[in-house]
């Protein structure tokens, strides 16, 4: 089974992989740097989705895989407070897309006051953290959760929701 993943981030590959190697035999994977259509820094819960959702299409259009991931994070607010929120999605062979959220968790003010002025988390972190890559490793999670979590452990739940859809989907394809 061709698996396609729509990064080179290694949190987002590694979730990936490891998720995909529990429920499935066999697997291949190919990674693709792909644009998610969306601001650097998604801004909300759509934009987030959407980027998920267009790099699943995108990679799914390169690879031609069984199963094409596309993960992206963003930002968002509720009154006056800023999370952090992660979505998924996969493109399926035949075109049909799944998209599901995970969790979001709050960011400190600090860091949503960078945000607001236009910043990136991915960098904002690394600036926070004094480290590099912070992305690729615990992300701003794993820092604001004492390393409770860190983002592969965040994007490996979302990538099950995936599998678990698309089993039903596959199973369930006559209705």
């Amino acid at each position: 089974m061709l698996i396609a993943i729509g990064t080179k981030n290694k949190a987002k590959t590694a979730a990936v992989e490891e998720v995909l190697r529990k429920y499935f035999n066999d697997v291949e994977f190919v990674h693709y740097e792909v644009a998610s259509g969306v601001s650097e820094q998604p801004f909300s819960d759509t934009e987030t989705r959407e980027g998920a959702i267009n790099r699943a299409i995108r990679t799914r259009e390169l690879a031609q895989a069984d199963l094409s991931f596309g993960l992206e994070g963003g930002v968002h607010q509720i009154d006056g407070v800023m999370y952090c929120c992660n979505w998924g999605a996969v493109a399926l062979k035949n075109g049909h897309v799944i998209s599901s959220a995970g969790a979001q968790f709050t960011l400190p003010e600090e860091i949503a006051v960078k945000l607001r002025e236009g910043g990136e988390l991915g960098p904002i972190m690394d600036d926070f953290t004094k480290t590099r890559d912070t992305r690729h490793h615990a992300g701003a999670i794993g820092i604001f959760t004492n390393s409770l979590i860190d983002r592969k452990q965040m994007f490996q739940h979302i990538v099950m929701l995936l599998v678990g859809q698309v089993m039903y989907y596959v199973n369930n394809n006559d209705h």
